[in-house]
């Protein structure tokens, strides 16, 4: 069968249009047929990016650099989310440096910059699950980003209790990288995965798709399926990373997400009250 384009062979099969990112065998023809396939997030409808790092860690370029690089590719905000203390490989701030953070972070934000600047941190995920921070300090933030740096090879009954444990902490709002693997250089850590996204739905914590090249780690379509928020994030380390927010968005295409299922496609506001513990609230400044 023959056709000037793609959607004219799929039009005389009568079948709905199949995106590329979908053509894996997981049910889109059928999908196809019923005229049932997702209206999958595009690049433009993210507003904003939720993990990036500044010099104030292991970044390589200010919080000034980073929001003017995010406003370039069009983000409405972004959240800085430098490292706790407990990952002293990356410059981790101590809470002294991270409530001086929250502070200088607020004045950014007052600038007028023409984006919204969040106060946030990537907090470690500690061995026994507990977070890297005090309550004191967790509460100040607009976005916690609980992830995990060390202790890579428990076991995985212990994984999971150290990955539900953080999860049940009333201050997580999103996982970052959640399976932890970098490609060819670190396999993914072993927990039970359905279980953990099962709690991430339970509690209204959001996973992250993490678009950084080295990782695209996140099961999407689980996330999916489970009914888990997502927000597709670039874990950036400098301004010329921020762009790697379109992997993510294909990533995201690939689990057959819609822009209802992706957070940060909201505005700043509204995506603050989909965070856990934020409903109803503004962020502070």
């Amino acid at each position: 069968m023959a056709g000037r384009t793609e959607e004219e062979i799929y039009e005389k099969l009568k079948l709905q249009f199949v995106p590329p990112e979908l053509r894996e065998n997981g049910g889109e023809i059928e999908a196809a047929e019923n005229h049932a396939l997702p209206r999958l997030v595009e690049l433009r409808d993210i507003k904003g990016d939720l993990q990036m790092h500044s010099t104030a860690s292991d970044g390589k370029n200010t919080v000034e650099e980073m929001a003017a690089a995010a406003k370039e590719l069009g983000h409405e905000y972004i959240a800085i989310t430098d490292h706790s203390k407990a990952v002293t490989v990356a410059n981790g701030l101590d809470e002294k440096r991270m409530a001086a953070q929250i502070k200088h972070l607020r004045a950014v934000d007052k600038k007028g910059l023409g984006i919204r600047v969040l106060a946030g941190s990537e907090v470690d995920i500690l061995k026994d699950g507990k977070l890297d921070y005090s309550d004191e300090i967790l509460a100040q933030l607009d976005v916690v980003v609980c992830s995990i740096h060390s202790y890579f090879n428990l076991g995985r009954a212990e994984m999971t209790e150290r990955m539900l444990a953080a999860i049940e902490n009333r201050y997580t709002q999103i996982i970052g990288h959640p399976t932890g693997r970098l490609l060819l250089k670190r396999d993914a850590l072993d927990y039970d995965v359905e279980k953990i996204l099962d709690a991430c739905a339970k509690h209204g914590v959001a996973m992250e798709c993490n678009s950084y090249p080295d990782r695209l780690d996140l099961k999407v379509r689980m996330c999916k399926e489970k009914g888990v928020k997502v927000v597709i994030s670039t874990d950036s380390h400098s301004t010329g990373n921020l762009s790697f927010i379109r992997y993510g968005v294909t990533m995201a295409r690939r689990g057959w997400l819609e822009k209802k299922d992706v957070i940060n496609t909201r505005s700043a506001g509204e995506f603050l009250k989909e965070l856990r513990g934020r409903k109803g609230k503004e962020a502070k400044g």
